[in-house]
């Protein structure tokens, strides 16, 4: 403890109210680069309860006898789990602090990932699944809020390194559970739980992490009066706030293009002649293209004023991407998975939005659970809407002309949510 912790707590209570413990006194100075590798660990497992599934899905449906809808109902649980949890981080963050709830939330992915390939029946396994889908989309909506408290001076670093681990995560996944799965005998069920491991020491890690936190929180606490605290959480009321819409509808129709390109990409190639292998390597290509940029763009973001220009490069690029695959699919396309792959790291462009529109940490995990639950939201309806067009048309003409539509208005929206404002500022609240 320094000298002037020593000093403060020396203090009677009455003085010690008026008296703040700052943050980054009270805390550990292990708890900083910990809190790091931490990050990193949790984002490379938001993804690989998803997309190991989607790897092993004909496998999984065989072996526990879904029907055709309860197999689209798994397909439609992502998105929903992360919608409707979601709303629970504010209010779960207020009680335990966000540090908290990110190690339960890695502990319920854990939880499910192991539980899920001993279930014996459709409903056990969506049971299981939904646990980890839970502890996902609070992890979803705190790691930002997490980034702004501990590291508010590298809002844009520290995303893009969350942002490039949960692209390497979804690209890892997608990639080697087919390949482990055969090593470890060909059962989908040892497929499947061999990504507990990694979720595993994930928890392993944030137990230390979150007493550390719970301890510095609780020296803050002391030193800065009940009522402060109470002030803080409070936060303002981000409904009001046209930049929070803003953001909202951008993350959803952003949400929307990637789980397009992720669940029919590959059969767009493959209706165009491309073999079923080359289409598998082509999404995977569009999926990789996350990992470097997912880096790079926050980092950029977070050095402007103003990220609508991004927001419009990255939206230019899909167009152009949906424009190639309409006229000319299996010649360009290389070229079109990669452009699609640049468009689709709206999301940690998205996610570091986030983290600069609100000045507080109440104001971004309330700001990242409004945007994040509402934009899963808007996100449901689109693949169904597209494989219903792709039935009853035969082809992708119409669908594709949907899919680059749909990103006119996302390059508005993202404009109209780079521009450089608060939520706290449009909410009439002062700092």
């Amino acid at each position: 403890m320094s000298d002037e912790e020593t000093k403060t707590l020396a203090r009677p209570a009455a003085d010690r109210a008026t008296v703040p413990i700052p943050l980054a006194t009270a805390r550990p100075t292990w708890l900083g680069p910990v809190l790091i590798v931490g990050i990193v660990l949790a984002a490379l497992n938001l993804r690989p309860a998803i997309t190991s599934l989607g790897a092993l899905f004909e496998e999984t449906r065989t072996g526990l006898g879904m029907s055709g809808t309860v197999a689209g109902l798994i397909t439609s649980v992502p998105a929903l789990c992360f919608a409707v949890f979601g709303v629970t981080a504010p209010r779960l963050s207020r009680r335990f602090g966000p540090v908290a709830v990110v190690c339960a939330g890695m502990a319920a992915v854990a939880a499910g990932l192991l539980i899920r390939p001993f279930a014996s029946g459709a409903a056990g396994f969506l049971a299981a699944s939904a646990l980890s889908l839970a502890g996902i989309a609070l992890t979803n909506v705190l790691l930002p809020v997490i980034v702004k408290r501990y590291f508010p001076d590298r809002v844009g670093t520290m995303t893009g390194l969350y942002s490039m681990a949960l692209a390497a995560g979804t690209s890892l996944a997608a990639a080697a559970t087919v390949p482990l799965t055969g090593a470890l005998g060909g059962s989908w069920r040892a497929g499947l739980l061999v990504w507990a491991a990694l979720a595993v020491a994930a928890v392993l890690l944030w137990l230390p992490i979150a007493r550390a936190a719970r301890r510095a929180d609780r020296a803050v606490a002391a030193g800065s009066g009940a009522s402060a605290a109470v002030r803080s959480d409070a936060g303002p009321r981000v409904a009001r706030s046209r930049t929070a819409w803003a953001l909202a509808c951008y993350f959803g129709l952003q949400a929307t293009g990637a789980y397009i390109t992720m669940g029919w990409l590959p059969q767009i190639f493959r209706d165009a002649g491309v073999s079923a292998s080359a289409a598998g390597v082509l999404l995977a290509v569009t999926m990789v293209m996350g990992v470097p940029l997912a880096f790079v763009i926050p980092g950029l973001a977070g050095r402007m004023k103003n990220q609508g220009a991004i927001a419009v490069t990255l939206g230019v690029f899909g167009l152009t991407g949906y424009l190639g695959l309409y006229f000319a699919p299996a010649a360009g396309a290389w070229a079109w998975a990669l452009l699609l792959g640049v468009s689709n790291c709206a999301f940690p462009l998205v996610i570091t939005m986030i983290g600069l529109r609100a000045k507080s940490p109440a104001g971004v995990v309330k700001l990242s659970a409004f945007a994040q639950s509402t934009g899963y939201l808007i996100s449901i309806p689109g693949p169904l809407v597209i494989g219903t067009l792709y039935q009853h048309r035969g082809g992708w003409d119409l669908p594709l002309a949907l899919m680059a539509g749909l990103l006119v208005p996302q390059i508005a929206l993202g404009v109209l949510a780079g521009r450089d404002r608060t939520i706290e500022d449009e909410c009439g609240m002062r700092d």
